[in-house]
């Protein structure tokens, strides 16, 4: 499978079933997309046939010389004896071979608290409630948690909890906790434990700063961008805004990281489709590392992000992009998560796949012991999998997120991007559509955008 596109004055060709990406020129980029339209997907290489071979020297006839037309055929004839181009998809046959292996789990979210001290407008968590009642995990709740997670993780030695609320610093003491419980089963157990935090930073102090700096792998920043439009979704609940009062606690902590990883998040919704500029506030603040996500909701809600936003929401990312580039050359860049992209490694065959193990390896837990497939799934009791005491009992659930991945969704099936989304979030697909085998149109489209954004700016800093 064949995937062409043009961004930012580069032709980029993707060949999806190898991963390999060229960087074209004119006659290479029009050639191949001739032979995209006659030569088979599901195919070993071999030589070209005869048909193609005169489907590409008439088409291109009269735009470029018989000599190089020839000579590009050759090149792509080598590509092709290499499996760089035109390469069968040799991923489906290990479907089986996921649904068939042993669960081991290996990252929680703790939902450390229900209950919040901001009324952000979009939460998907009513404001820390999830669907039922405030409530904060007890330490003997935690602990049951990890346990859990270290008796159901096998062989695997790194695991990942996540402190999740809400906002967790309303609960600090039990994160203490059980951060010194995980350290002491460790040395037992022969884990390691990496632990994370999502904060709104209202709490944060110097305490919190130190022992997160010591302890916390990674911790997530959670603003929305400029002033007017981060206090317009992220109010305290007295409708006051939050920008003043945690931009600068950010600002000291993300400095005081070392080299220790962080993220601004940011969400950017229908009232603010210039987040571009929102993204380069950030970095103008001194943030070095951020993301900014899509809100996901309801067409029905004012701020949704909606089809017609598309054509607009492009453009931020190619303006992004282009913005990415300059600061990167200027010695003054920045990391934007969706434009971090590995084409020589990546992740393994099973993640391409299946994603984020959402179900499966990655569950979450409520603030008394629940387990859901994950932080999107609290609180709908039909995923329901079983709680810290008894572990997973609903095992159809289960299974049925072990049975999700790229090939079970038939949107994913002929879609460039499969390799790279993995299929996307099953909870916004199960939102959207009911089912975790579907996909959320609008969502899948900006990634994908992304994704071409974010190729081409690999062959920019190739340059460099």
């Amino acid at each position: 499978m064949i995937h062409q596109y043009k961004n930012n004055g580069y032709n980029i060709i993707l060949d999806v079933n190898s991963g390999s990406v060229h960087v074209a020129d004119d006659i290479l980029y029009d050639a191949v997309e001739i032979l995209s339209q006659c030569v088979p997907d599901k195919r070993e290489p071999e030589e070209l046939p005869g048909e193609a071979r005169e489907a590409v020297e008439q088409g291109l006839s009269g735009k470029y010389p018989m000599a190089q037309i020839q000579e590009v055929l050759e090149d792509i004839q080598e590509l092709i004896n290499h499996e760089q181009l035109f390469v069968e998809d040799s991923y489906q046959s290990f479907v089986t071979d996921f649904k068939n292996r042993r669960t081991v789990v290996k990252a929680l979210c703790l939902h450390i608290a229900h209950d919040c001290n901001l009324a952000c407008r979009y939460c998907f968590a009513e404001e820390g409630e999830y669907h039922g009642r405030r409530a904060l995990m007890s330490f003997e709740v935690g602990k049951k948690a990890l346990d859990f997670l270290i008796a159901n993780s096998g062989g695997r030695r790194n695991l990942e909890v996540d402190f999740f609320g809400g906002e967790p610093l309303m609960n600090w003491d039990v994160v203490k906790q059980l951060v010194a419980y995980g350290r002491e089963q460790e040395k037992l157990h022969d884990k390691r434990f990496r632990f994370t935090l999502t904060t709104n930073g209202v709490l944060l102090n110097d305490e919190v700063m130190e022992f997160c700096n010591r302890e916390m792998s990674n911790v997530v920043l959670s603003l929305d961008g400029r002033k007017e439009v981060n206090d317009r979704m992220r109010p305290f609940r007295g409708g006051q805004g939050s920008y003043d009062r945690i931009v600068p606690k950010f600002q000291r902590f993300a400095e005081s990281r070392g080299e220790k990883d962080y993220y601004v998040r940011g969400t950017f919704t229908r009232y603010n489709l210039d987040f571009a500029q929102d993204v380069l506030h950030f970095a103008d603040l001194g943030f070095t590392k951020m993301s900014m996500e899509p809100v996901v909701a309801p067409d029905e809600e004012e701020y949704s992000i909606r089809e017609e936003d598309l054509p607009g929401i492009f453009q931020q990312y190619d303006t992004l992009a282009a913005e990415y580039i300059k600061r990167k050359k200027e010695n003054r860049g920045f990391q934007f998560f969706h434009f971090m992209i590995d084409l020589k490694a990546g992740p393994c065959v099973a993640k391409r796949m299946s994603g984020c193990g959402s179900g499966t390896e990655y569950l979450a837990v409520t603030p008394w012991g629940d387990l859901y497939p994950c932080h999107q799934f609290v609180g709908q009791e039909e995923f329901l999998l079983g709680n810290v005491d008894t572990g997973v009992t609903n095992f159809s659930i289960r299974d049925s997120f072990k049975s999700c991945n790229v090939y079970a969704k038939e949107k994913c099936r002929d879609c460039f991007a499969r390799f790279y989304c993995s299929g996307g979030c099953a909870a916004n697909s199960y939102h959207f559509h009911g089912s975790i085998t579907d996909t959320y149109e609008v969502g899948c489209a900006m990634q994908k955008k992304r994704i071409e954004c974010a190729i081409m700016i690999q062959a920019a800093l190739a340059d460099m």
